[in-house]
């Protein structure tokens, strides 16, 4: 950035009221936007009411959306989404959370024709360790952690800077849009 420029804006928006007020929020269009917060249920199809299935769409598939509506980002900025594995590898118990990360992911695709001059890409992890598994008893997250780690090749779960990693590259990365980077140690072909 040339030194005559102001700096970036930098922060994080909270999503919680409704997202027509974002763009009253934002003086100056961002450099870069992230969207990563999502909170859905998971289980079976027919074990999952159609209320707590519009509310895991709401919040993973539509939240992303509305902010690539109201978003002013710069020419040449970047937007990018957090989906998850299980869009390219689906379990029976979590369909629509596959459902919903592969949707993200055809969205970055889309979009990135789309807004063309912004670039749009999606980050897809696979087991983290972050506080979405701090529901779980101790001993059975433990468990969760250890046996999945030793089913990846790179022998251990991912930590919240790996997803971080990821993000930077395709924010910094002039040449990425419609592309969606797997940080999954192996998850995906394991």
């Amino acid at each position: 950035m040339p030194p005559s420029e102001p700096p970036a804006p930098t922060g994080v928006l909270q999503i919680m009221s409704p997202l027509s007020e974002l763009s009253a929020q934002q003086e100056q269009a961002w450099d870069h936007v992230l969207v990563s917060a999502a909170q859905t249920k998971s289980g079976p199809v027919r074990g999952l009411s159609l209320a707590h299935a519009a509310t895991a769409m709401e919040s993973k598939f539509w939240r992303a959306y509305r902010v690539a509506r109201a978003s002013r980002i710069k020419d040449s900025g970047s937007l990018t989404f957090i989906s998850g594995f299980l869009s390219e590898r689906p379990a029976g118990t979590a369909v629509l959370q596959g459902a919903i990360n592969a949707a993200l992911e055809s969205l970055a695709r889309g979009l990135a024709l789309e807004f063309a001059s912004i670039r749009v890409n999606a980050v897809s992890p696979g087991m983290i360790e972050t506080p979405i598994c701090d529901g779980l008893p101790p001993g059975k997250r433990k468990t969760l952690f250890e046996s999945t780690a030793a089913q990846l090749p790179i022998g251990r779960i991912g930590q919240p800077e790996d997803i971080a990693s990821a993000v930077l590259f395709l924010m910094k990365t002039s040449f990425a849009t419609g592309s969606t980077v797997r940080v999954d140690g192996g998850g995906v072909i394991a």
